[in-house]
């Protein structure tokens, strides 16, 4: 009954270890608040945060760091986002809150990286991309057809895709028709070898005038002189007739088989000549502005990796698609190799250079005439084109600048990198000249429509400006910084900052911790 002594001790030293222990916390934290709150010795003071708010509540400007358009001369919260406003020091808020204006010092310039560019006149290029795919050109597109009612009793083209040259034989057809049209042909003519000796003259005029029309009515049906003649010479009629291929190109389509009869008009096989070809481009409405008929145009194909083709708008519709909202622009390309095959998908580009309001400038066509329908004839003077015998009009007519106003239509342009644009207005900043230090103020500007890596100026800039072009959003933010008008400021809010606001709105009740 002794042994189980020791472990009655122990279980009895335990409840005094943890009053111990709660005793030893209770006096440490007796001590330390004895020491925090009498008990330490006094701090040296210094400029500590009451320093600084004195120093704050000097200042006779106040602002919200997320609205700088606020500012008041005392303390307080943002009406907008409830935020703690911010002291502004006099040397910082400046004179003229409506300036966007900036004076760095040389270091600062740069550090921040600051590259300006001269406003200049010039006629800029506008590249403009557009996909496509090749087709055939309709106006070298032709249809074999039967001349004449019959039976197609031999298809010498089997397939389609076959070349041929112009003659070569492809129908042979049979018709009763025919055979009556050459009877008549044949006693046209012996009529007139019985009245040769006639002294009625009458009479062998009529049977010569029946002979030459009927060797007409041949002829409208399809044969040639050489068959009239071999029908002629051997006296015998033939219910059959070999129709040739009236133009070399390839067969891109048999529309009738062996066997099959056929009216006349009925189409047999439609031969096409690809030694030229139209490519239709997809153009968006931005991009006609600088899309004018006859300029040249380059276009690859995924077939031949680094190869570039040429050919020239000859067609832009008039007519808006209105699934893809793209305009039609048909491209004449010679193709002599045969390497373009249509519904093939091409890359193309035009470029275009630009003069004042929109229009093109290209040497090569100023001063020029053309032709409406057919955009590789261009002559130096007045004529009429070589193909269809149209008048020719001037290049200026289709937008083109003429030669005599190339200097006075020459655009201002800027840098595309120079302009600050918001979607309502566009900024730029411009490098104060003559000034001590470098100095640079917000302008806003009228721009016209972008050219390739510049933009057209319309107003709100001279010529031999210098204007900003790397590190303009590091000015825009310094200002913002500063509360100063920024391009999210626009000059209408009375120089407020007002704009800043638009892009970061919270409620009245939310509060920024």
């Amino acid at each position: 009954m002794s042994e189980p002594e020791p472990r009655d001790r122990s279980a009895l030293r335990r409840p005094l270890r943890v009053a111990g222990l709660v005793a030893a916390l209770a006096l440490a934290f007796a001590v330390g608040y004895a020491v925090r709150w009498g008990c330490a010795p006094a701090r040296e003071t210094g400029p500590g945060p009451s320093a600084a708010t004195e120093e704050a509540e000097t200042s006779a400007v106040w602002t919200c760091s997320m609205h700088p358009q606020i500012r008041q001369p005392a303390p307080g919260r943002c009406p907008i986002c409830d935020m703690d406003l911010v002291p502004v020091a006099e040397t910082d808020a400046g004179t003229g809150g409506g300036e966007r204006r900036l004076t760095v010092t040389p270091e600062a310039r740069t550090l921040m990286e600051i590259q300006t560019a001269p406003v200049e006149r010039r006629f800029p290029t506008a590249e403009i991309r557009l996909v496509g795919k090749v087709a055939y050109d309709e106006t070298r597109l032709q249809d074999i057809t039967a001349w004449v009612p019959g039976r197609l009793d031999r298809l010498f083209v089997d397939y389609t895709g076959v070349p041929v040259n112009k003659g070569d034989h492809m129908v042979l057809l049979y018709s009763p028709e025919l055979l009556s049209a050459q009877e008549e042909l044949l006693q046209a003519r012996k009529a007139v070898e019985d009245l040769r000796a006639s002294d009625v003259s009458v009479m062998r005029e009529t049977a010569e005038a029946t002979v030459q029309a009927a060797r007409e009515k041949l002829r409208l049906w399809g044969l040639k002189p050489e068959q009239i003649e071999a029908i002629e010479r051997g006296g015998t009629p033939s219910d059959h007739m070999t129709i040739y291929a009236p133009v070399g190109g390839t067969v891109v389509a048999r529309h009738a088989e062996e066997g099959q009869y056929v009216q006349t008009g009925t189409r047999i096989y439609t031969i096409a000549d690809l030694s030229h070809v139209w490519v239709k481009l997809d153009a968006y409405e931005s991009d006609l502005a600088w899309l004018r008929y006859g300029q040249d145009v380059t276009f690859t194909s995924e077939a031949y990796p680094g190869e570039a083709f040429t050919g020239r708008i000859a067609f832009i519709d008039p007519v808006l698609d209105e699934t893809t909202r793209t305009v039609k622009v048909r491209v004449n390309a010679a193709n002599p190799e045969g390497k373009l095959k249509p519904e093939m998908f091409v890359r193309a580009v035009v470029r275009a250079q630009v003069a004042a309001g929109g229009r093109v400038m290209d040497p090569d066509m100023a001063g020029k005439w053309i032709c409406p329908m057919h955009p590789g004839v261009v002559k130096a003077g007045a004529g009429r084109c070589d193909i269809c015998g149209m008048d020719l009009v001037t290049t200026e007519s289709l937008g083109y600048v003429p030669v005599d106003r190339a200097e006075t239509e020459m655009p201002l342009v800027i840098p595309a990198s120079a302009a600050l644009v918001t979607g309502t207005r566009a900024v730029v900043y411009r490098e104060v000249p003559d000034a001590d230090s470098p100095t640079y103020e917000g302008l806003e500007v009228d721009l016209g429509p972008r050219a390739g890596d510049v933009y057209i100026v319309r107003g709100g800039l001279s010529e031999g400006d210098r204007v900003v072009t790397n590190g303009n959003f590091k000015i825009d933010s310094e200002l913002q910084i500063r509360a100063r008008p920024s391009m999210m400021a626009p000059e209408e809010d009375g120089g407020t900052g007002g704009g800043a606001g638009a892009g970061h709105q919270h409620g009245a009740t939310h509060r920024h911790e």
